[in-house]
């Protein structure tokens, strides 16, 4: 929830959290400029929520744009899209829960441009979903870039000169979408007064009852206002979107065909033994070790960051710590992040092991950072919450990190120590089993059950990999011992 939930019968937040908290005048404003369509788009699509009594079960999904704060303002389910995905999205919200009403709301520069393949795709599957699509022939929200529907000789910051024949013509999505064979319902409106305002309310609420009714998919484009990037006053807006915008984009339905009510996927299972059963998954039977979770670093959750340069094999640690866990029998994630940096930079992977099920597969505070070069440890070291663990690569790291009152910080030479083994690569699995041996995450059969999985297409790497783990267990317990 972003606000005060709503009084029975609306669909938008009481109060707006996103300004003051939600208090006083400021509660009730929106981040948009003065004269934007999104206002009113919005209000048509909140009314159309409610007349057809579907709030409980709509997901609204936003990405990136103008709108990515709508989940500020909607009292329903949300969902924040990555920049132009928001249709992929929408598409595993309603194969996940058929009953759904799902709404991706999207703005020109993120639905025809980085988003151009998922908008195509959920097109001609023809799932019903309802699309919401705001063009103002420009891009907003990151500055007035040149957008797929800026019409020609428009100014953007980069056609200073205005789009010409290089840039090519603007893309008339409605038209593209309408030949799609999925696609039901394709309609453009536009805001510019009352009459064409009531025209676009009427076009949403067809557009979510159709999906309502399991009819299709349905699309509907909005001319909106752009005062801010047009350089207009929000009148002067109105009358662009009349006299100029429409005449490029013109007004209408451009596609309705009558269908009749098909989509009844049924209910999804996710039970393991099910879906295991319909990819026919080969099963062996795995030897669990740990008799109970580990509860002396957190009763519920464990959160790990492993973290270092290209090629430290952060990653590949990450995935056979995931492994491990997952073969104890608990619930446990890994998200990489990479960066920029193919070498000397930082990329990251954060892995849960938790007890029941891991809520959400980011460690912005782990319990434990697994740190191979100097960049990463100084980026997450401060990050590792008290009563936490820094394990660091001394032998490519001089300077100790900084870090909270009451992380342990554990220096292990995992490189010096894989190149005494004679492969410098193995010195993530060193780092594994200095890790197992801080923190007694699992048990060290455990991971060694999953090196001999992971290789047993490389038997004879086996031993090098059992070696580099049990050698990094007993640089820690020398540590201890010091």
């Amino acid at each position: 929830m972003s606000g005060t939930p709503a009084k029975t019968g609306a669909a938008f937040f009481e109060h707006f959290d996103r300004h003051a908290h939600g208090k006083g005048l400021k509660g009730g404003t929106t981040h948009y400029c003065p004269g934007c369509g999104h206002g009113l788009a919005h209000k048509y699509l909140a009314e159309a929520i409610v007349e057809l009594g579907v709030e409980d079960r709509t997901v609204m999904v936003s990405p990136v744009g103008c709108a990515v704060f709508l989940f500020y303002y909607f009292d329903t389910g949300n969902t924040q899209a990555a920049h132009g995905r928001a249709p992929a999205v929408a598409l595993g919200h309603k194969f996940a829960n058929p009953n759904s009403i799902v709404v991706s709301y999207q703005g020109d520069g993120d639905l025809a441009s980085i988003g151009l393949a998922e908008i195509m795709h959920a097109a001609q599957l023809g799932v019903p979903i309802s699309v919401i699509f705001i063009n103002n022939a420009i891009y907003g929200m990151t500055g007035g870039q040149m957008a797929p529907t800026t019409l020609m000789g428009q100014w953007s910051s980069t056609t200073p000169e205005g789009r010409g024949p290089m840039q090519g013509q603007p893309m008339h999505v409605s038209e593209v979408i309408a030949k799609l064979d999925g696609a039901s319902y394709v309609e453009r409106c536009a805001l510019f007064g009352q009459k064409e305002r009531k025209r676009a309310k009427t076009a949403i609420k067809k557009a979510l009852q159709m999906q309502v009714e399991g009819r299709g998919f349905s699309f509907v484009e909005i001319l909106a206002e752009c005062p801010t990037h047009w350089g207009l006053s929000p009148q002067d807006s109105e009358a662009h979107v009349r006299d100029v915008l429409s005449k490029v984009f013109p007004l209408g339905i451009v596609k309705d065909e009558v269908r009749e009510p098909w989509f009844n996927p049924g209910k999804p299972t996710f039970d393991a033994e099910k879906v295991l059963e319909v990819i026919d998954a080969q099963r062996e039977p795995v030897k669990r070790f740990c008799t109970k979770f580990p509860t002396h670093l957190d009763p519920l959750d464990v959160s790990v960051k492993l973290a270092g340069s290209g090629g430290d094999g952060a990653q590949t640690a990450a995935m056979l710590l995931t492994r491990a866990a997952i073969a104890e029998g608990y619930d446990a994630t890994h998200i990489p992040s990479y960066g920029p940096e193919s070498r000397g930079g930082t990329s990251y992977a954060d892995v849960h092991v938790a007890k029941d099920e891991v809520l959400s597969p980011s460690a912005p505070a782990p319990h434990v950072l697994v740190a191979f070069n100097a960049p990463s440890l100084e980026k997450f070291s401060m990050s590792v919450r008290p009563g936490g663990i820094v394990i660091y690569d001394s032998g490519m790291i001089s300077k100790p990190p900084e870090v909270q009152a009451g992380v342990r910080v554990l220096a292990v030479p995992c490189a010096s120590i894989a190149q005494k083994l004679g492969a410098v690569v193995v010195k993530n699995v060193v780092a594994l089993g200095a890790l197992q041996e801080a923190t007694r995450l699992l048990d060290e059969k455990t991971f060694l059950g999953e090196l001999d999985r992971s290789l047993k297409h490389k038997t004879n790497l086996i031993p090098l990999n059992e070696a580099a783990f049990r050698e990094g267990a007993k640089a820690v317990r020398e540590l201890k011992a010091s």
